[in-house]
């Protein structure tokens, strides 16, 4: 099973496709003249506005929901596998697909509010959603679809139960299924409470997550200050084969930088568009400024921070291109994940760092599958219609308990392959229809950009820019408000 995985992503994951995913980030950049760059204030200062309606949420509880699914195992453990693999010139190309893959983000979220749509009474969108109504192929959307329930239900909430389980083993001898029955019950307590619920948690409990696991790392990067030009001078001499040592990993830093920067961030994967469908804004083009922000949050100050803490301890190894012999070995026996952050910490405070790493861990990866499953139930109501709908919703929630569960205990190598899998088929199509797509959203960037000059508050109007099929915006957002309120 799992040599049949790896070679799967073998194909998904080529390096025509890591390279192909750069060039995309690269291009929706250059066509929103590097908003990531120009609409920096407004991405901070619009996450804080905007109000929760009965049908919607609030920007920055969207962004939560969001940073949810994106902060995770990939800012700690998939941040040391590409030290790992690809040396510490990985950690430039994750801020390389952050800063580009903003870009994407806001594509892909933009789109998902012109083509939202009001169902059960709370806003749903996502990519099966535009790329029915913007694309007008069906089965392209339900393609979609089933891969993103198959992923966010079945593939990747094992990845983040099974680094919980082995943190928590590591640092306090719990059992797996301890864990992992004290994982499902405390997520059955939240998803059972839908969308609001799930909402309401992650606006509290991620940016706690975020913040206190970046002071801690800033701690350690205090302590060590001294090594300060040196772990940036090896990050960018490693990223551009200028470093003795690391050079000949070039072409691992990009491969393993770029797929663990996407892992993480998810730009360019269609998730963080399900939770920018869900809030309550005037215009689309706010909540895709709002999502850009996310993927900085996301991989320049939380993956950076893990990767600070491994780079100035030096607790880590990289293995050469053959994938055997070790390069740096500062941890023999210890595998690429969580542990070269327990020993980073561990090294500055003794007694602290494995059971901080586990308590991290689980709070990530916690809210991670909480976001995936606000995501699998989204593409179940695309896919399913009338009175069988409430059966299938309840069906998924025992699926993401079951599979969470069983990641739990399982090898932390197959769930990881599942995982890569999962997003590697979700990124293949989201990718596809963006590129497709981008029209739309970029004409809703124009708009937002020439009423913020006539000194007004961007509200969209979906018939005037000439944009079908998006019957939420039809009448302008004052109407539709009346209809929400």
């Amino acid at each position: 099973m799992e040599a049949f995985v790896n070679q799967l992503n073998g194909i998904l994951w080529s390096t025509p496709v890591i390279y192909i995913c750069l060039a995309i980030g690269l291009l929706f950049s250059v066509l929103t003249r590097f908003l990531q760059v120009r609409h920096i204030k407004d991405m901070v200062l619009l996450m804080f506005q905007g109000k929760s309606s009965d049908a919607g949420v609030s920007s920055f509880q969207a962004l939560s929901i969001a940073l949810s699914g994106r902060v995770g195992t990939g800012n700690i453990a998939g941040t040391a596998t590409a030290i790992a693999m690809g040396g510490p010139g990985a950690v430039f190309w994750m801020w390389a697909m952050a800063f580009i893959g903003a870009a994407t983000a806001f594509i892909e979220s933009t789109l998902a509010q012109i083509y939202k749509e009001k169902k059960d009474g709370l806003y749903r969108g996502g990519p099966a959603f535009y790329i029915e109504k913007g694309i007008g192929i069906k089965w392209f959307a339900v393609l979609f679809a089933i891969s993103a329930l198959l992923a966010m239900a079945l593939l990747m909430p094992g990845i983040q139960s099974n680094s919980i389980a082995l943190g928590m083993e590591n640092a306090f001898g719990v059992n797996k299924s301890v864990t992992g029955a004290f994982i499902i019950a405390l997520l059955a307590l939240i998803i059972f409470g839908g969308v609001k619920r799930i909402a309401t948690v992650a606006q509290y409990v991620v940016p706690f997550m975020a913040i206190g696991y970046i002071l801690v790392s800033l701690v350690i990067v205090g302590m060590n200050i001294g090594e300060l030009p040196a772990v940036f001078s090896l990050i960018f001499r490693s990223a551009f084969a200028a470093d003795s040592m690391f050079g000949g990993l070039v072409g691992s830093a990009i491969a393993w930088g770029v797929k663990r920067g996407i892992y993480s961030n998810e730009a360019g994967q269609g998730t963080g568009a399900h939770a920018a469908a869900a809030a309550e804004v005037s215009h689309p083009a706010k909540q895709g400024l709002v999502q850009a922000f996310s993927v900085y949050i996301d991989t320049l100050f939380v993956c950076s921070a893990t990767a600070f803490m491994i780079l100035f301890t030096g607790m880590f190894n990289t293995v050469g291109t053959d994938g055997k012999t070790f390069l740096v070995e500062n941890l023999p026996g210890v595998e690429a994940g969580p542990g070269y952050t327990q020993a980073a910490v561990e090294s500055v405070l003794p007694g602290f760092g494995a059971g901080f790493v586990a308590v991290s861990l689980f709070f990530f990866a916690f809210t991670t599958i909480m976001a995936y499953y606000y995501m699998a139930e989204t593409n179940v109501t695309y896919l399913i219609k009338g009175k069988n709908l409430k059966l299938a919703t309840l069906v998924l929630k025992f699926v993401i308990l079951a599979s969470t569960f069983y990641g739990a205990v399982k090898t932390a190598g197959l769930a990881w392959a599942l995982g890569d899998a999962g997003l590697g088929l979700m990124v293949w199509l989201n990718l596809i229809a963006i590129l497709i797509l981008a029209k739309p959203a970029l004409i809703a960037l124009k708009d937002y950009e020439a009423q913020k000059k006539q000194g007004l508050d961007p509200v969209f109007n979906s018939t005037k820019l000439g944009i079908k099929n998006a019957e939420y915006w039809e009448d302008g957002y004052k109407v539709q408000e009346e209809k929400v309120s």
